[in-house]
């Protein structure tokens, strides 16, 4: 498979930065992700992600870590930090900047339990569509340690599917709006596409429901984002 995303965070991390990943989904055009953007530091970071890392607690297993700009911070903090991700590029930098605990691996494979779950820059994308939900909820959640926690963020893409005249062109008898389809390039060299899911909090709240989950929006973001915070159901054994 081929690791687009971790060869353009080698080069960056290795000074060979030349030109930025050329991201669309089907439903946008193309755009640019700044490669400098995956490396910044606690100043740069959009305040979704700023509170998030303030309510960290305890252990903390940071899920698609990608560069490590998060778990980095933490670790700084003196956090107990370990950064995952399916990325081998993206791990082996992770492993340049000094983070100590990281793993090249996918989410659904961790064993370890953790205080806080971080799963941010639109955490509910791991889950790629609807249907898959439950699984991921049911993992996670059985990773959590007694009173653990897990933050998440994502964006309500509603918005995308409007029109001039203020109407909507949503086509409820296809599949749930937020589940995508992402592409992206670098120098060239396009990826192959991945299924990707930006989820509303009414249905991520519903979906934690049935897993026995508290939801609860934490903040919302300056454009249709918000960080929720998940946590065991006491009412429930």
């Amino acid at each position: 498979m081929r690791d687009i995303f971790g060869k353009a965070l080698i080069d960056y991390q290795n000074d060979n930065y030349s030109e930025d990943i050329i991201t669309w989904t089907s439903i946008s055009e193309k755009d640019m992700l700044p490669l400098p953007y995956l490396f910044r530091d606690y100043s740069e970071m959009p305040q979704i992600e700023k509170k998030a890392l303030q309510l960290c607690k305890g252990n903390v297993l940071d899920v698609g870590c990608g560069a490590g700009s998060h778990s980095l911070y933490l670790q700084k903090k003196g956090f107990n930090v370990k950064a995952i991700d399916n990325s081998k590029g993206a791990i082996k930098v992770c492993k340049q900047r000094g983070i100590t605990n990281t793993e090249y691996k996918a989410l659904l494979e961790e064993k370890e339990a953790f205080d806080t779950i971080l799963l941010l820059m639109n955490g509910t994308g791991i889950f790629q569509k609807l249907e898959n939900i439950t699984t991921y909820l049911n993992h996670l959640k059985s990773l959590l340690k007694p009173n653990g926690q897990i933050l998440i963020d994502s964006s309500d893409i509603q918005y995308m599917y409007g029109d001039e005249d203020g109407g909507m062109w949503l086509d409820l008898n296809n599949h749930y709006y937020g589940e995508l389809d992402y592409y992206l390039s670098y120098k060239g060299e396009e990826g192959l596409p991945m299924k990707w899911l930006y989820l509303d909090f009414d249905t991520l709240k519903t979906a934690c429901q049935t897993v026995g989950l508290n939801c609860e929006k934490v903040m919302d973001g300056e454009h249709f984002d918000y960080l929720a915070k998940l946590s065991l159901n006491k009412t429930k054994s």
